[in-house]
C-alpha cells in the first residue's frame, strides 16, 4: 500500500491541478485523512471524508483542490461549514450545471455569495463559466482557482467583471477590503482609456448597448449627471493631493453606491450651478448605477485639451438638434490652431457665438493662463481645469471669456466645461445669436435670469446699443450651423444679407447670417476666425458675401481643413476664415496686401471619421491609441498638420520651463510667421509662443 503522500503525488500525475497555493500544513491534515480501498479491477481508489459533506468521496485532482480550498475557507476566511455547500445547483432555463463551491449568503442560504470553482479547464474557458454562473445566481463574488493560480472576481451588474486582491472574511464586507486610497494620482496612473486603447465614448457605447438602452431614462441627462459628478470628484482630487476620489464602486450594496454618488452629484451642483435644476436627482437605477460607475471610474476625464469629454459628449448629441441644424462639435486641434492664430491676451474680450461645448472659449482660456504661467517663470501645467487658480487667471474668464448657443443642451455641457475652467464662474447663455431682436424678452423670464442673469449683464456692458445689434469683443471664433436656412423675415429684414435690392430675401443660409453677425460683434480692430463651408470662397453665386467681407475687413487668411474634418457626421468640405476688423489705427483700409492661404495635409481623421494618431515612431498613422505618439502626459498625438505639438518640461535646476517639440511645425507657425512680417497688431509687439 502506497504511503498518503504518495497518493497525492499520483492522483495529480498528468493533471492541470497542483497544490502550490496551499500551506503544507493543510496538506499534510488532508494526507492523514485519507483511506484507500480495492476496486472491482483489483486496484486501489483514495477517498477522503469531506470537510463540508461529512461523507466519503472519491478524491479526484478536482476533489482534492476543493478539499484543500474548502478547508482555507473555514480556517483562513472563518466561514461556517453550513454556509458552503459542494456541487451546487445552478439553472440555465430547465438545465441544471453544478459549481464546485458556494457560500451562501449570510441571510439568506437560498442565495450563493460568492462561487468557487476548480474546474479543470484552462483559465479563460474556466472563468467564462464562473461568470455565466454568477450572472444566473447574481452572486457578488467568485473564485477562480486550479491550486497552482487564483483569481477573484466581483461582478458588478450584469456583465461588468473586476479583479479584486482577495475575497472578504466572514465578518467582512467587500467594502471593507477594498477600502484603500485612491487618489488623483492613483487614477492618472491606471487611466483606463490609457491602459486598453478605448474612448470614453466606447465606455459610454457599451453601457447604452449593456443597460441604458433599456432603463428607461434619458441617456444623454444621466450620462451627463455622472460625467458631472466624475468631474467635481476628480477637480478636488487634483486640488488635494491626499483625496481619496469617492467616484468608485468600492464594494457598497448597490443602494449604498447610488446614495454615495448622488451625495456626490449634489455637491457638483452646489459648486456648479445653472447647470442642473436645483431639485435634479440620478434617475438610473442602484444596479444600473452600479454598472455605470463601474466602468467609468477608472476613466481619468481631466486632461490638456478635453478631448476625453468632448467625444462622449459629441456622440450623445449626435442624434438630437446639433447635427440637424448641421453643426457639429470642432475637433481640438482645429481649435487650437484657430487659437494660436489669433493670439488672444488677458485683456481681450473674446466671444463664441455657436458654442456647442465652448471648444474655443476653454482652449482661448487654456492658451491665455499658459502664456501668463510663462510670463512669470512658473511650471506650465497640463491639468488647467483641475488645478487652483490664481486671481489673476479667474479675473479673465469672470471677466473677458464669453458664448453663446441655441440649444440648450449644448449650453449645458459649455457651462460645464467653462464652469470648471474658471473656477465656479461663466459667461456661456442660451440665446439665439441670430435673432436679438427677441433678447430684451427672452432674458426677462425669470428661469433664464436664475441661470443667465450674471453673465448677461457682463455682456450687455460690451453692446454698443439698447438692441444688441453691435459689440465690442477684440476676438470671436465660431463654427456656426452650416446646413439649412432661416426664413423668417423678422430676422432676415435686420440683416444687410438678409436684402436683395431693398427687399427681405425668402430664404438665405444660416451660416451668411451668422459672418454678419459675427463681423457686427466685434469692435473696430478685433478679428475674427469662423468655419465655413467652402462653396462660399469659391463659388460664383456667392461672390456679394465676399465683397461684403472684404469691404468691413481685412482678410488674413484661409485654411482650407481637410474633408474628413466633421467625419463621421459630414463629409462638407469647410475652410477657416481669418480677418481683422478695418482701423484706422489697428488695421487700416487698404486695397492692396498679402492673404495667407494653407491647406491641411495631415488629416487627422480617417474616412470612418476615427481619429489619427501619429506612429510612435513617426512612420505612419494608427487608430490605436496604444501605438500612438503621446505627450508627456500619456496623451496620444492627433495626426495633423494644423500646429505643432509641445511638452513643457520644468527643469528644476535651471528653475524654468523646457520646450520640447514633438510634431513638425504646422500651419498656425507658418501664419505666425507671417503676421509679424506684415506687422499685424497683434504680433508686433506679442510674444511668439509655441
Amino acid at each position: 500500500m502506497m504511503n498518503s503522500k504518495m497518493i497525492l503525488t499520483n492522483i495529480l500525475k498528468g493533471s492541470e491541478y497542483s497544490l502550490i497555493l496551499f500551506k503544507q500544513d493543510n496538506i499534510n491534515s488532508l494526507e492523514k485523512r485519507i483511506i484507500t480501498k480495492t476496486n472491482k479491477k483489483g486496484g486501489e481508489n483514495a477517498y477522503v471524508t469531506c470537510i463540508v459533506r461529512n461523507k466519503e468521496v472519491k478524491l479526484t485532482p478536482e476533489e482534492v483542490v476543493r478539499q484543500l480550498y474548502a478547508q482555507e475557507l473555514i480556517e483562513k476566511y472563518g466561514y461556517p461549514k453550513e454556509r458552503i455547500a459542494f456541487e451546487y445547483p445552478i439553472y440555465f432555463g430547465r438545465e441544471a450545471k453544478r459549481a464546485d463551491i458556494v457560500i451562501r449568503d449570510k441571510d439568506d442560504f437560498n442565495v450563493a455569495y460568492i462561487i468557487v470553482e476548480v474546474k479543470k479547464p484552462k483559465a479563460k474557458d474556466g472563468r467564462e463559466q464562473l461568470k455565466s454562473y454568477t450572472h444566473s445566481t447574481g452572486a457578488s463574488m467568485a473564485v477562480w482557482t486550479n491550486g497552482t493560480a487564483i483569481t477573484y472576481h466581483q461582478r458588478k451588474n450584469p456583465n461588468y467583471f473586476e479583479d479584486i486582491p482577495d475575497i472578504p472574511k466572514d465578518n467582512q464586507t467587500l467594502e471593507d477590503i477594498l477600502q484603500r486610497p485612491f487618489t488623483m494620482g492613483d487614477l492618472i496612473k491606471s487611466d483606463k482609456l490609457t491602459q486598453t486603447g478605448k474612448s470614453l465614448k466606447d465606455l459610454v457605447t457599451e453601457m447604452e448597448d449593456e443597460v441604458l438602452a433599456n432603463a428607461g431614462v434619458d441617456v444623454f441627462e444621466e450620462v451627463f449627471k455622472l460625467i458631472f459628478a466624475k468631474l467635481f470628484d476628480e477637480q478636488a482630487g487634483a486640488t488635494d493631493k491626499k483625496y481619496n476620489l469617492e467616484f468608485r464602486n468600492s464594494g457598497q450594496s448597490d443602494i449604498q453606491l447610488k446614495e454615495k454618488i448622488e451625495k456626490l452629484f449634489k455637491k457638483a451642483c452646489g459648486k456648479w450651478e445653472g447647470v442642473f435644476p436645483v431639485d435634479a436627482k440620478i434617475n438610473l437605477t442602484p444596479p444600473h448605477l452600479s454598472i455605470c460607475v463601474s466602468s467609468l471610474e477608472g476613466v481619468k476625464l481631466f486632461n490638456s485639451n478635453l478631448d476625453v469629454v468632448d467625444e462622449a459628449f459629441e456622440y450623445l448629441m449626435s442624434k438630437s438638434s446639433k447635427g440637424e441644424k448641421g453643426q457639429y462639435f470642432t475637433p481640438r486641434y482645429v481649435i487650437d490652431m484657430c487659437v494660436k492664430m489669433l493670439n488672444p491676451q488677458p485683456d481681450e474680450p473674446i466671444i463664441d457665438t455657436a458654442a456647442g461645448s465652448s471648444g474655443f472659449p476653454v482652449h482661448t482660456i487654456f492658451y491665455v493662463w499658459k502664456n501668463m504661467q510663462l510670463k512669470k517663470n512658473e511650471k506650465v501645467s497640463h491639468l488647467f481645469t483641475a488645478v487652483k487658480k490664481g486671481h489673476e487667471e479667474t479675473e479673465y474668464v469672470v471677466n473677458n471669456v464669453f458664448a453663446i448657443d441655441f440649444d440648450e443642451k449644448a449650453v449645458r455641457v459649455a457651462r460645464t466645461l467653462n464652469l470648471i475652467a474658471g473656477d465656479g464662474q461663466t459667461n456661456v447663455m442660451h440665446l439665439n445669436t441670430l435673432d436679438y431682436s427677441r433678447w430684451a424678452t427672452v432674458t426677462k423670464e425669470d428661469t433664464w435670469n436664475d441661470t443667465y442673469n450674471n453673465g448677461f449683464k457682463k455682456l450687455k456692458k460690451l453692446s454698443t446699443d439698447s438692441n444688441f445689434s453691435g459689440f465690442d469683443f477684440t476676438i470671436l471664433m465660431a463654427n456656426p450651423p452650416f446646413a439649412g436656412d432661416v426664413k423668417e423675415g423678422q430676422i432676415l429684414s435686420r440683416y444687410e444679407l438678409g436684402m436683395k435690392n431693398g427687399k427681405t430675401q425668402k430664404s438665405v443660409g444660416r451660416d451668411i447670417l451668422f459672418i454678419e453677425r459675427n463681423i457686427n460683434f466685434l469692435k473696430p480692430g478685433g478679428r475674427m476666425a469662423i468655419v465655413l463651408p467652402q462653396g462660399r470662397f469659391n463659388n460664383s453665386s456667392d461672390k456679394y458675401i465676399r465683397e461684403f467681407i472684404a469691404e468691413r475687413c481685412r482678410i488674413l487668411g484661409v485654411v482650407g481643413l481637410h474633408g474628413n474634418t466633421f467625419k463621421p457626421h459630414t463629409g462638407t468640405k469647410t475652410s477657416v476664415l481669418l480677418v481683422q476688423k478695418w482701423d484706422d489705427k489697428l488695421c487700416p483700409k487698404t486695397d492692396n496686401y498679402p492673404i495667407f492661404f494653407a491647406t491641411q495635409q495631415k488629416e487627422g481623421k480617417n474616412n470612418s471619421g476615427d481619429k489619427l494618431y501619429w506612429l510612435k515612431d513617426k512612420s505612419g498613422t494608427t487608430t490605436d491609441p496604444k501605438l500612438a505618439l503621446c505627450d508627456m502626459y500619456d496623451h496620444p498625438v492627433i495626426y495633423h498638420d494644423l500646429h505643432n505639438t509641445v511638452n513643457y518640461r520644468w527643469n528644476d535646476a535651471k528653475n524654468c520651463n523646457e520646450l520640447e517639440q514633438i510634431t513638425p511645425d504646422g500651419i498656425a507657425e507658418a501664419f505666425v510667421e507671417f503676421a509679424k512680417k506684415e506687422q499685424l497688431s497683434f504680433f508686433v509687439d506679442a510674444p511668439l509662443t509655441k
